[in-house]
């Protein structure tokens, strides 16, 4: 989306930290195509005071003064689904990160969003990596700053099946409503769900070569990966771990490393079996084409990128 002759991409990062949120993060912070106005943190991963000291600690480390507000402690309707087991006890199992420097914004998550729109002279495009509560509800009270939003660039969702529940990925899941919200805003969407992101495979072999690297944030980012990487080899026989939300991020960066296919996506609020799901209709017979599926990636280019951006932070 962006190159050396543009500007770059102003983002607001909205996420649930998370080792691939942390990542997206890195990732985000280091490449020039991308500017990150603000964060803002969502609940799922982990509790939102979890999520949000762990979006502080992640700054921090990285030296950025970017202003983090806090999120809605629950979806728009429903109780709070958290993933422990996947992400550990605080959120970012692994490394040992530094307490914040800097305090969280005063302002709440839609509050900061909000201004952050005001202030812009330029669209701004939505990177949420976590359940969509915050974006809906954003929409919501805003909606006269809609049309300040280019793009939204999210992690969550799948064409084939679901990672929580046979039917669904887990923060779509997390808020369903928020997400049928999303999906139907008329705002311009970039899905990355599971069926790219299970494909943007991190292997032992790749931790090592980030760990070669030899920077703090490069070992920082391969402690991450030690974890993920073991918890994916022992629950899914995966042969790595799939770093789904930095694919919503690298995406921004170049999109020629990934392929897409337009398609109809709402999602089912109400299904016993499936709620959560996100139905997807290459054919369009169901409704306007309204999502940018993003349905495969060159994995080989993908890492470059990733190692690329450690080598340009300390």
């Amino acid at each position: 989306m962006a190159s050396a002759l543009l500007k770059p991409i102003p983002v607001i990062m909205d996420c649930d930290p998370g080792h691939d949120d942390a990542i997206a993060l890195v990732l985000a912070h280091a490449s020039p195509e991308i500017e990150i106005l603000a964060v803002t943190t969502s609940a799922g991963n982990q509790t939102i005071d979890k999520t949000t000291l762990n979006a502080r600690k992640v700054l921090s480390f990285l030296g950025s003064d970017v202003p983090v507000a806090r999120g809605a402690s629950k979806p728009l309707f429903r109780e709070l689904i958290i993933a422990p087991q996947v992400h550990g006890e605080s959120g970012l199992d692994g490394p040992t990160l530094p307490e914040p420097r800097l305090p969280e914004s005063l302002l709440s998550a839609v509050e900061l969003a909000a201004k952050t729109l005001r202030e812009s002279d330029r669209q701004v495009t939505l990177v949420p990596t976590g359940a969509l509560t915050n974006v809906a509800a954003l929409l919501l009270a805003y909606p006269e700053l809609k049309h300040k939003i280019e793009r939204i660039s999210l992690m969550g969702g799948s064409a084939v099946g679901g990672n929580w529940t046979p039917a669904a990925e887990f923060n779509i899941l997390v808020d369903p409503e928020a997400a049928h919200l999303v999906f139907n805003s008329g705002i311009p969407v970039t899905m990355c769900g599971l069926d790219v992101t299970h494909q943007a495979l991190v292997t032992r072999a790749d931790t090592e070569r980030f760990r070669a690297i030899g920077k703090r944030c490069s070992t920082m980012v391969a402690e991450l990966m030690d974890f993920f990487v073991k918890f994916h080899e022992a629950n899914f026989n995966f042969g790595g771990s799939p770093l789904h939300d930095p694919c919503a991020v690298a995406w921004l960066i170049d999109p020629t490393i990934f392929t897409a296919r337009k398609a109809h996506v709402d999602v089912e609020c109400r299904g016993r079996l499936t709620v959560g799901a996100t139905v997807v209709d290459f054919s369009g017979k169901s409704g306007p084409m309204n999502v940018d599926v993003v349905t495969g990636l060159d994995l080989k280019r993908f890492i470059d990128m990733l190692d690329g951006a450690l080598r340009r932070l300390d």
